[in-house]
């Protein structure tokens, strides 16, 4: 009777104790993902996710792919590209490819990425090129469209029936980035945050080093970067939204400010990261810059696109490397490297604010608490043995202390890509 007593008493202490959160986990300085097993188990992969293998002009498209959960935990991921969504169930198992179609049933011609849900009950797509941002429910019942006169960078909900977007527009002179909240009911928009900066990138200027382009004589193009970071767009680290309870944070990455808005718009604080801005010197520059020449002079064969006559790979292939290897001169400056890549707002409403990588594969995170103004409590970065992390909001959610992914399986036979759910431990 005694031990049994002993017993009881010890089990109604561990219910009492609270789980370990997310913040304690955060605080050991690395976080194992640790894949569960039974999510998603018995997909296949090959098949679902077949538009992995998808190209345009000769890239690799098949990765830009967003998930949303939905409010009962299922999955809907996005096929860029292509006109369909697929859903999953709540344990991961696949359901259905499906589509928005209109009030006469008939399909979309043209769909964009999911860029959240509002209401609980209402996805929204990202801008397309006529700036319409399109609603629909859960099973692809189109619901309605907002017009936006601008572009888009990024959009969230907001809890008060609010979309926040990062906008810009190509003046003459100029380009703007700006902030904007729209209302879902009206379509009335509200700019909260605007930045001007000047059109000095011009082809040929020095702001497109490392930057790579080649049009073939048929159609289509080719275009990359050798830096991870560079001024080749003209354009400043554009914001980065998100929100956390009541509020609307509007974080600046190239000066690493943090502005704090109420969901009406209204400011309320300001504050700045509390590490300095890395930069990329001359010698970094360069060392990187005849890394990536010598990696296209070993090209024998090269296949910018599969579309053209070999003859045509091999001159944009001499073409590149001859701009690369003029472009070393001109390397006279070090690069400033934006404080923020991005932004992953946890269960527990916590932001995850990441650094920018120097080099690959690193993802270090701070910690943001919104309490007492906002604070910046530890510092902590993501780990997995069998998943190749690609660090982003369109491919890492947090639901119930869990963290729902699209992400690479390493040494995996066919297709790569899996919808995981994580353990964090």
């Amino acid at each position: 009777m005694k031990q049994t007593f002993i017993l009881f008493a010890m089990l109604m202490i561990a219910i009492s104790l609270p789980a370990q959160n997310l913040i304690e986990k955060y605080k050991q300085g690395t976080v194992k993902l640790i894949p569960d097993a039974e999510y998603a188990n018995g997909n296949n992969w090959d098949k679902v996710f077949e538009t992995f293998n998808d190209t345009l002009y000769g890239r690799h498209m098949g990765f830009r792919k967003n998930i949303r959960l939905m409010p009962d935990g299922s999955a809907v991921v996005d096929h860029p590209y292509r006109n369909f969504y697929t859903k999953f169930s709540p344990d991961g198992k696949f359901e259905k490819e499906f589509n928005i179609v209109n009030s006469n049933g008939e399909p979309f011609k043209k769909i964009q990425q999911i860029s959240g849900i509002i209401n609980n009950n209402t996805f929204f797509t990202g801008l397309d090129n006529m700036g319409n941002m399109t609603f629909f429910d859960f099973d692809g019942n189109y619901v309605k469209t907002l017009k936006l006169d601008y572009m888009s960078k990024g959009e969230i909900a907001l809890p008060n029936n609010k979309i926040a977007v990062v906008g810009w527009v190509l003046w003459t002179e100029k380009i703007r980035e700006f902030v904007a909240l729209v209302d879902f009911d009206t379509n009335e928009q509200k700019i909260i945050w605007e930045h001007f900066t000047d059109r000095s990138c011009e082809p040929g200027t020095e702001c497109n080093l490392f930057n790579y382009s080649y049009h073939f004589k048929e159609q289509g193009a080719i275009s990359f970067n050798t830096m991870p970071y560079s001024k080749s767009t003209g354009m400043s680290a554009s914001p980065i939204i998100a929100n956390s309870g009541d509020n609307l944070i509007v974080v600046i990455p190239s000066t690493g400010e943090i502005i704090k808005y109420d969901l009406e718009g209204n400011k309320i604080g300001k504050s700045k990261v509390p590490w300095n801005n890395n930069y990329i010197s001359v010698d970094e520059q360069k060392k990187i810059q005849r890394q990536a020449i010598a990696k296209y002079k070993s090209l024998k064969n090269p296949i910018f696109a599969d579309w053209v006559s070999p003859e045509e790979n091999q001159l944009a292939l001499k073409s590149i490397i001859q701009d690369m290897e003029n472009d070393l001169d001109k390397i006279t400056d070090p690069i400033p490297i934006p404080a923020i890549s991005t932004i992953i707002k946890d269960s527990d409403e916590n932001l995850l604010f990441f650094e920018y990588p120097k080099k690959e594969n690193t993802n270090t995170f701070n910690v943001w608490v919104m309490k007492n103004g906002g604070e910046f409590i530890c510092q902590s970065s993501f780990v997995s043995d069998e998943y190749n992390l690609q660090i982003n909001p369109s491919k890492m959610v947090f639901r119930d202390g869990m963290i729902y992914s699209l992400q690479t399986l390493n040494n995996a036979k066919g297709v790569p890509l899996r919808l995981v759910r994580f353990k964090l431990e």
